[in-house]
């Protein structure tokens, strides 16, 4: 399919350019289906300057594997990639009239791979942090800690929890209620353990060259190898709004075990989306990726049945 004059119809329009998104845009490809890739260059993991916990890609910077991605996709004749940011998605017909740049693309099927954005608490100095000494799964980025002293961020339920996952990893575990108050239950818990705690709301944090200092706003600075914090997150892209697709208590998009979201012919992969089963989304690339192969299989499937639809069995006598 060439770049110079692609198409105005699809089988297929993948919204995101992330690992579900890529992986989606691969699927279909491989498939022979015409499929659009619309990647608008914004990305959660932005910041982090290495993934980690992905087999064969650990360490790997996440823009190298976007490149890479592409690169293998561009094999593929009927896909082609588009650097643009969609506007609109809107049921058409038998398919979706989808909004880029002015132009009005039709589509049979779209999958939605267009993540999540994180809110971070509003402490100086924390976003300039975030990716590299802040992070928010001990999965991803608690081993490259290893022996260093570590700190998590909040008051929730969740502290107690995120500090036991990295309780084997640490030199020293603190967590910083920030001025909340950690209920009975948790003090506890993290007494029993011999973890920290320091009440006193953050003032500031600042870089240094062993990860930051933590500048409270009573008592010593704190310093600290790395940082977890729970950010609050919410749809990156309006689709899931203006499609009226059902959202999950987590803010995600509901999936069932097939990536189909309740609107036909709507599917949805990586961390925007996930099944009721599931407390709430995966931030990790490799569920990305297979939930997006997972979304094009099914839309194929899906596609196979409205061109080839199965004979119905005769009726008894």
């Amino acid at each position: 399919m060439s770049a110079t004059h692609p198409l105005t119809s699809y089988d297929a329009v993948v919204i995101g350019g992330g690992p579900a998104g890529l992986q989606a845009a691969l699927t279909l490809g491989r498939m022979h289906r015409r499929v659009l890739l619309l990647d608008s260059g914004e990305y959660r993991n932005a910041t982090a300057e290495h993934m980690h916990n992905v087999v064969t890609n650990d360490g790997r910077p996440p823009a190298e594997f976007r490149a890479v991605a592409r690169g293998e996709i561009a094999a593929y004749a009927t896909v082609l990639v588009r650097e643009a940011t969609a506007t609109a998605v809107v049921p058409d017909g038998d398919g979706f009239r989808v909004e880029v740049d002015g132009e009005r693309l039709t589509t049979r099927g779209v999958v939605l791979a267009t993540g999540l954005r994180d809110t971070l608490p509003s402490i100086p100095g924390l976003e300039p942090l975030f990716g590299t000494v802040a992070a928010v799964c001990p999965y991803c980025h608690g081993h490259e800690l290893s022996g260093k002293p570590v700190a998590v961020l909040g008051s929730g339920p969740h502290v107690a929890r995120v500090a036991f996952l990295l309780e084997r990893i640490a030199s020293r575990l603190t967590v910083l209620a920030d001025g909340g108050d950690l209920d009975a239950d948790t003090r506890t818990l993290l007494a029993d353990a011999g973890v920290a705690v320091r009440a006193e709301p953050v003032k500031e944090l600042v870089r240094t060259a062993d990860g930051a200092r933590v500048v409270l706003a009573e008592g010593p600075d704190e310093e600290v190898g790395g940082l977890f914090v729970a950010a609050e997150f919410g749809q990156r892209a309006p689709f899931a709004e203006q499609l009226g697709l059902t959202l999950l208590p987590s803010g995600a998009v509901e999936v069932d075990a097939m990536a189909r979201t309740s609107l036909p012919g709507v599917f949805a992969a990586g961390d925007m989306a996930h099944t009721a089963a599931m407390p709430g989304p995966m931030a990790s690339v490799l569920m990305a990726a297979a939930s997006g192969q997972l979304a094009a299989v099914a839309l194929d499937a899906e596609l196979l049945g409205r061109d080839h639809p199965a004979p119905t069995p005769a009726a008894s006598a």
